[in-house]
C-alpha cells in the first residue's frame, strides 16, 4: 500500500483531526502549521496570527481507498468554506480555510474540488489554494486531541460532534465503524 499525503486547513486543527481520522482510508492525522513565514513556529506564536502560517492537518491516505478528491469533499462538507480567515468564533489567518497540494495532480483535483463545492454553497467559497511549504507538526498535546483532552473540552463538545454528524450523513458509506 502506497501512502499519499494531503494538506488541507479549514479551521481549528483539533476539529479537521477528528473527522478525517474517521474515515476508511486515512492511515494518520497529523495536526500541525504550514503557509507561513516563521521556522518552527510555536502553537502561540501561530495564534496571534503574526507567523502567517494556518492549523492544518497532513492526511496520510491510501489511494485505493479514499482519493485526493474525496478528502477535499469532505473538508467542504464538514467546515465553512464562505468564511473569510476565520471558522466561527475562531477568527485570524490561522484559521483560514486552504489547500496545499503536493503537486500538480493534488493542485488540478483542488480546483475542480473548490468547483464542486460552489456548486453546493450560495456564498462564495473563500478557499484559497497555496503552495506547500515547510510543515511543522504541532505540539504533542495537539495530536489526537479528541480522543482524549478534547472530550472535556467545552468548545471542542460544540464543535467537533456537529462535524462528525455532517460526515456520517454525507459520507456514510466511508466512515470507519465505531465497533
Amino acid at each position: 500500500m502506497a501512502i499519499e499525503y494531503a494538506v488541507i486547513a479549514g479551521g481549528c486543527f483539533w476539529c479537521t483531526e477528528a473527522v478525517f481520522k474517521s474515515l476508511i482510508g486515512v492511515e494518520s492525522v497529523e495536526s500541525g502549521y504550514t503557509g507561513g513565514t516563521r521556522a518552527n513556529p510555536t502553537y502561540e506564536q501561530v495564534c496571534s496570527g503574526a507567523t502567517g502560517h494556518a492549523e492544518a492537518i497532513r492526511i496520510g491516505f491510501d489511494p485505493a481507498q479514499i482519493s485526493f478528491g474525496d478528502l477535499l469533499d469532505v473538508s467542504f462538507v464538514t467546515h465553512d468554506p464562505t468564511q473569510l480567515n476565520r471558522q466561527g468564533n475562531d477568527i485570524g489567518t490561522q484559521y483560514r480555510s486552504a489547500i496545499f497540494p503536493a503537486n500538480a495532480e493534488q493542485e488540478a483535483e483542488a480546483i475542480a474540488a473548490i468547483a464542486r463545492a460552489q456548486e453546493d454553497n450560495k456564498d462564495p467559497i473563500v478557499t484559497t489554494i497555496e503552495p506547500l511549504g515547510e510543515w511543522y507538526p504541532a505540539e504533542d498535546y495537539h495530536q489526537d486531541y479528541w480522543d482524549g483532552a478534547g472530550q472535556r473540552n467545552g468548545y471542542c463538545l460544540a464543535v467537533i460532534p456537529p462535524k462528525l454528524q455532517k460526515l456520517k450523513k454525507n459520507f456514510a458509506n466511508r466512515v470507519k465503524s465505531q465497533g
